[in-house]
C-alpha cells in the first residue's frame, strides 16, 4: 500500500531529479571550455570599493587592485568609506601615498549603505566601464582584460568572474569554498540560457550607461546586487558568468557571522523576488521568466518544507518509534539485537528509499565532480576534507537560516543593510 510518506519522498526525489537532469542536459548540449579572448582596445575603467570598518582587509583589496594587468592611465579607483568607526578611512590615505601613479580617490561619508555608497562613486565615474569590488575581496592581475573581452555585444550589461573563498581553513570556511564552487558550477550553467539571477559584488563589471539608465542601485534594499540583476534582466539585457578569472573573498569564519550574512542574503532574495513576482511564468522575459523567477519564488519554501519533510520521515519519527520500542523493554537492548540478525531479511529492506537515495548520492557525486572540473580548482587536501561536510551539513546550515528568515518575516522584522 503506497503510504502518504512514500507520495512525499517520490514527490521530493521527482523534483531534485527533474531538475538536476534538465540542467546535465543544458551540459551536454554546451562546450563550456572558454578561450581566452585578447582585448584590442583599453577602455577607461571606474573601480567602485565601498568599504564600512574594513580596516583588517581594505589594503589587500586596494592592492590587488592597483596591480591589475591594465594601463594605470585608462584606470581610476574610488573608495567610498561609509561612515566607518574604525581606521579604514587612515589605511586608504597611506595606500594612496604608497602608489602615487594610480588615480586613487577616497570618499568619506556618513553611513548611508552600500546602495547609496555605489551610487556616489557611479555618478562622478569617468570610466566606460563601472566595476564594484568589494572590501573584503581581493582581485587576480588578468581579471579586469579578460572580463573586458568579453563585453562582444552592445546587449551585454555585466560581465562576471569567478568568485572562490580565499584560502579556507575554519570548517565553516571549507564548507563554504565547497558552496561557493558548487554555486559557480550552476551559474555558468544559467548564464547559457540567461538566467543570472545575481551579480555579486566582487568585481563584476558593467556597462556604465546601462547602470545609469536602469536607474543604478537600489538604496534601501538588502541584497542591492541582486535588485540591480532584476532590472537588467527586465530590460531583456545579457549577463555572462565566465569562468577563466578569478576573485577571493574571506567568507564568515564563525556560525553567528555565517547566519546573520545568510539571513540577510535569503530575506533580500525573498523580498527582492517577490517585489518583481510579475515577471515568473511570462514569456516576455525568456527563460528567465519561465524558469528562474518561479525558483527564486518558490525555492525557499519548498527548501524549508523539504527539511522538514525529511528531518521527520528520516530521523524524528524513526527516533521516536525505537525510543517507544526501546522504552516497552526497559532498554535492554540485548535480546532485540540478536533477534534482529536472527530474523534480518533482505526483503524487509525500504528499497524504494534506498534506490532513490544511493540513485541522489551518485548524482550529487557526478555534480560536484563536474563542479570541481569546470571551476577550476585543484584536487586536494581540501577538497577532501570540504566535500564531505558540504554534503553532510550545507543542507542543514542553509535550511536553519532560511527558518530565521521565516521567523523574522513573520514578526515584522528587517535589518538595515
Amino acid at each position: 500500500m503506497i503510504t502518504l510518506t512514500v507520495l512525499i519522498i517520490w514527490a521530493i526525489y521527482f523534483c531534485f531529479l527533474y531538475f538536476i537532469i534538465f540542467w546535465l542536459l543544458t551540459l551536454a548540449e554546451t562546450i563550456l571550455d572558454e578561450k581566452k579572448p585578447h582585448l584590442t582596445s583599453y577602455p577607461f575603467v571606474t573601480i567602485a570599493i565601498p568599504a564600512y570598518n574594513e580596516e583588517k582587509t581594505i589594503a589587500a583589496t586596494l592592492t590587488s587592485a592597483v596591480l591589475l594587468d591594465y594601463p594605470c592611465d585608462k584606470l581610476e579607483i574610488i573608495v567610498i568609506n561609509d561612515g566607518s568607526k574604525d581606521a579604514t578611512s587612515k589605511i586608504v590615505r597611506q595606500e594612496i601615498k604608497k602608489y602615487p601613479t594610480t588615480n586613487i580617490i577616497l570618499i568619506n561619508q556618513a553611513n548611508a549603505g552600500k546602495g547609496k555608497a555605489l551610487n556616489v562613486a557611479l555618478k562622478m565615474a569617468k570610466g566606460d566601464y563601472f566595476v564594484s569590488l568589494d572590501a573584503d575581496s581581493e582581485v587576480r592581475s588578468d581579471a579586469l582584460k579578460v572580463l573586458l573581452s568579453n563585453f562582444d555585444h552592445e546587449n551585454v550589461a555585466a560581465v562576471l568572474p569567478l568568485l572562490k573563498i580565499k584560502k579556507p581553513e575554519r570548517l565553516l570556511e571549507k564548507i563554504q569554498w565547497a558552496e561557493y564552487m558548487v554555486n559557480l558550477f550552476y551559474k555558468r550553467l544559467m548564464s547559457l540560457l540567461d538566467c543570472v539571477q545575481v551579480t555579486p559584488g566582487p568585481f563584476s563589471v558593467y556597462r556604465k550607461d546601462i547602470l545609469l539608465k536602469i536607474g543604478g542601485y537600489a538604496e534601501d534594499n538588502l541584497t542591492e546586487d541582486m535588485e540591480l540583476t532584476l532590472k537588467l534582466q527586465k530590460e531583456h539585457y545579457t549577463i555572462k558568468q565566465i569562468t577563466n578569472t578569478e576573485v577571493y573573498t574571506k567568507p564568515p569564519a564563525t556560525l553567528k557571522a555565517f547566519f546573520k550574512q545568510r539571513n540577510r542574503w535569503y530575506k533580500g532574495t525573498l523580498l527582492n523576488a517577490y517585489n518583481y513576482r510579475y515577471m515568473a511564468f511570462n514569456k516576455e522575459y525568456g527563460d528567465f521568466g519561465i524558469i528562474q523567477m518561479p525558483r527564486l519564488l518558490a525555492e525557499g519554501f519548498l527548501a524549508i518544507s523539504a527539511f522538514f519533510i525529511v528531518s521527520y520521515i528520516s530521523f524524528f519519527r524513526p527516533l521516536w518509534f525505537k525510543f517507544h520500542t526501546y522504552a516497552l523493554i526497559d532498554f535492554n537492548f540485548f535480546p532485540l539485537i540478536s533477534t534482529w540478525f536472527s530474523n534480518f531479511s533482505l526483503l524487509d529492506l525500504d528499497y524504494t528509499n534506498l534506490f532513490f537515495s544511493l540513485s541522489m548520492s551518485l548524482i550529487v557525486l557526478v555534480l560536484l565532480y563536474l563542479a570541481h572540473k569546470h571551476t577550476h580548482e585543484r584536487f586536494s587536501l581540501n577538497s577532501v576534507i570540504a566535500i564531505p561536510l558540504y554534503i553532510m551539513f550545507y543542507s542543514v546550515l542553509a535550511s536553519l537560516a532560511l527558518l530565521s528568515v521565516f521567523i523574522d518575516l513573520a514578526r515584522g522584522k528587517r535589518q538595515k543593510w
